[in-house]
């Protein structure tokens, strides 16, 4: 009888860590396994994530940037830089663990003739400057065209990105060869409504994500007029 091929220590480590982080998103109400999920696109999946709930537990997000800041401690970093308030707060998060005490700054996300545009405020240019190590941090990455818009950024102001840290990354993600720490590095499973596997199966189909992002309202209150 062969004996089992024993799998190896670092990988059985990453995974386990992976579910680690797994049950943290899960706690926060962010992450939903093991549903018949409908998304806005109008594809159908097994898994969703809520991007704004991501980072609404402090300790949890204090503990997951400690992570991230951990993996980076080898490099010195003089700028941490995220786009989103999601982004922002773990940036916020790492910069504090990382031992080099980096500053942090952000970009804005827009369109500009139908095609997605990220802008560096005027007060936060003096700071990115040639010669500068720049960590980019984000929530989640599903496409990384924010990633590489950034990444073309800052190399364009003659900096140095030297690397990008994640709370969840598809794995199918290319971030032109920059090394990539993600907590949670898994691809969705997503399907055309004819062609999903679970409508086949009759397992209802769960509607609420797009009902309540479609019938969500800020709250909001005005200055009264003056008399």
């Amino acid at each position: 009888m062969s004996a089992t091929p024993r799998k190896d220590p670092v990988a059985v480590e990453a995974e386990v860590r992976e579910k680690i982080h797994l049950e943290i998103l899960k706690r926060t109400g962010a992450y939903h396994a093991n549903d018949h999920v409908l998304l806005p696109s109008g594809q159908h999946t097994t898994e969703y994530i809520e991007k704004t709930l991501v980072t609404m537990e402090p300790s949890f997000t204090e503990g997951l940037g400690a992570v991230i800041a951990k993996h980076f401690a080898q490099w010195p970093v003089d700028v941490v830089l995220s786009t989103g308030p999601g982004a922002l707060i773990l940036s916020h998060c790492v910069a504090r663990a990382h031992p080099s005490r980096p500053v942090v700054v952000y970009g804005t996300k827009g369109l500009s003739g139908g095609k997605r545009r990220v802008s560096l405020p005027v007060e936060f240019q003096r700071l990115i400057r040639p010669s500068s190590k720049v960590l980019l941090v984000e929530d989640l990455v599903s496409t990384g065209s924010t990633l590489n818009l950034l990444i073309n950024l800052v190399e364009q102001l003659g900096a140095q990105v030297v690397g990008v840290g994640c709370l969840w990354r598809r794995t199918s993600v290319d971030l032109s060869g920059r090394p990539v720490f993600s907590l949670v590095s898994r691809d969705f499973p997503t399907y055309d409504p004819d062609a999903c596997p679970l409508c086949k199966k009759g397992v209802p189909l769960n509607e609420e994500f797009v009902r309540r992002r479609h019938a969500r309202r800020p709250s909001s209150i005005q200055e009264p007029k003056a008399p």
